[in-house]
Formats: C-alpha cells, structure tokens, sequence
C-alpha cells in the first residue's frame, strides 16, 4: 500500500482513499448509527474518552434534559443527545372500544442519538489544512495529526456539520477518528464496542448501507413512516457520509442541517474567477500605459 499524496475533496467518487492516492486500500470502514434503539447510557462517550484519553468537557448541569455535554466539541468526540418531544400517543384499542389517548403526562417522547464526526467523502476540512493536520486514511476517514496542527482554525467554519473545534488552552482542533490506532490493528473503535444495545454498528460503508437500508424497511412495514436515513447517500451534497444515522424525525430535530453541502464547492470556479479577473485587471492596465504614451 503506498502512502497517501496531500489529497484534496474534490470529486473524490466513491472510493475517497484511492482519490487520496492510496493503492490496493481496504474497504472503507464506517459508521451505522441506528437511533431508534439508542438508550441514551452515554456508554460511547465514556469509551471515547477512555480509549482516546479525551479530557472531561466540565461535567455541568446544562438544564437540557439529562444531556451534559450538549454538543461535539473539542473534549467531546461523541455526543448523545436526549430530545424531549411533545408527541401525540395514541392507546391500542382493545375489543369493543375506540382508540384512545395516553394521558397528558406521557404525551412526549425521547429520541435520543450519539452524533460523531460524518468522515465525509467530500471533506471540507480536508480542503482547507494549510499543514496537512488534517489527511484521510487509507479507511476512507478524515483524521486530525494535532502535532503538526497550527492552531490556524481554517477547518472550524469549513465543516458543514459544525463538528471540528479548538481547544481553548492551545488552540489546536482536535475530533473523533473512528480509532484509526484500533482499525489499523483490526479492532473496531471503542464506541461500538462499548454500545450494549448495538444502535452505534461498524463495517464496511458497502455493507453498512444495505444494512440501514434493510433495518429502514423493517421500520417502514411495522408502521413507523417517520423513519428515515440521513448521510447515507452518495449523491448528497458531501458525497455520502461514513458516518451516517437512521433518524427517527427530521434531521433538524438532532440538530443536524437538512441539506448539507461540502463549503469548499465552488473553491476551484472560485479562485479561476479570481484569476481571469486578475488577469483582465493587468491586461487592461498594461493597455492603458501603451496607449497612454503614444
């Protein structure tokens, strides 16, 4: 296998570490996080933790539920979110009655999702790394090497999920990634591993989408249209997640966008625009003083 060239996100397809220069690579590996049978135990976090010796994210009461950690941060490379929704619930009606209501103190559920780091085919951090911190794996993943990062934030507002942040005390940025040290020796990483209910899965992306696609119409026939997938499709706007999610709401629900696109799109048109507008500037100035002194 060679070594990996500085690659960038840009049409990268459906195989983003042979784009990135590596030959004969593994499959690409990834995540499945299937919502609807998260418990919520935080059981990922605390791995996480553990296993990438993550410092604690200030164990505060935030008042949001029983979530501590609200969001992916820099000290929070895994994040489950409890959602406490009003939710209408109708009783199964037994022989000879109507369908009735639940009472009002049980109108409400709780959904309930681990958020990780998408490893997006079309990485936009990838775009952006000045030092090449930031370089995808021969796993098709996006990984942070903090002992060349400067600290530049360049990668911070180019993610499209919000996920990549600086540590306040040096500045560096600092995400999951998918236990490259365990995948490497062909452990799978630690969050799966620790999950008891199997709602955060591990494999090969191929293997993984026709799984969630499989679990999606199970769902479907037992009566629950609302399921859906969500970073699942290489035709989206970052070319397909290898992190994606069977959400049980719409995705702004999880606090996820609707309709994510990779924010380095339209980099390359960008910066030739740039050029041939600098080049009419200085064929139009270089005109003007060969007119000018004749």
């Amino acid at each position: 296998m060679s070594v990996a060239r500085p690659g960038r996100g840009f049409e990268n397809g459906p195989d983003p570490a042979g784009a990135s220069g590596y030959v004969d690579a593994p499959p690409r590996m990834g995540f499945f996080t299937d919502t609807s049978v998260c418990i919520g135990c935080k059981a990922c976090e605390v791995a996480c933790k553990e296993w990438n010796l993550v410092p604690e994210d200030g164990l505060v009461f935030t008042g949001m539920s029983y979530d501590n950690t609200q969001a992916l941060s820099a000290n929070t490379w895994r994040h489950v979110a409890f959602i406490e929704q009003p939710k209408r619930i109708e009783v199964p009606a037994t022989a000879g009655e109507d369908v009735g209501v639940a009472p009002a103190a049980a109108q409400f559920r709780w959904l309930m999702s681990s958020d990780v780091c998408k490893h997006c085919t079309e990485a936009a951090c990838l775009d952006v790394c000045p030092t090449g911190s930031l370089f995808r794996t021969e796993f098709g993943t996006v990984v942070v090497q903090q002992d060349i990062c400067n600290g530049c934030g360049y990668c911070v507002p180019a993610c499209p999920y919000g996920v990549i942040d600086q540590r306040p005390d040096d500045g560096r940025v600092f995400k999951c990634t998918l236990c490259y040290d365990r995948l490497k020796v062909g452990s799978e990483p630690a969050c799966a591993q620790a999950c008891p209910t199997a709602s955060i899965q591990f494999g090969p992306l191929d293997e993984l989408r026709e799984r969630a696609g499989r679990r999606l119409g199970g769902l479907h026939d037992e009566g629950v249209v609302e399921a859906r997938l969500y970073g699942h499709d290489p035709e989206d706007g970052v070319g397909g997640d290898g992190a994606f999610f069977l959400l049980l709401d719409e995705p702004e629900v999880y606090g996820l966008p609707p309709d994510p696109v990779v924010t380095t799109r339209d980099l390359v048109s960008t910066w030739k625009a740039v050029a041939v507008a600098a080049a009419a500037l200085v064929a139009g100035v270089s005109a003007s003083f060969a007119f000018g002194r004749r």
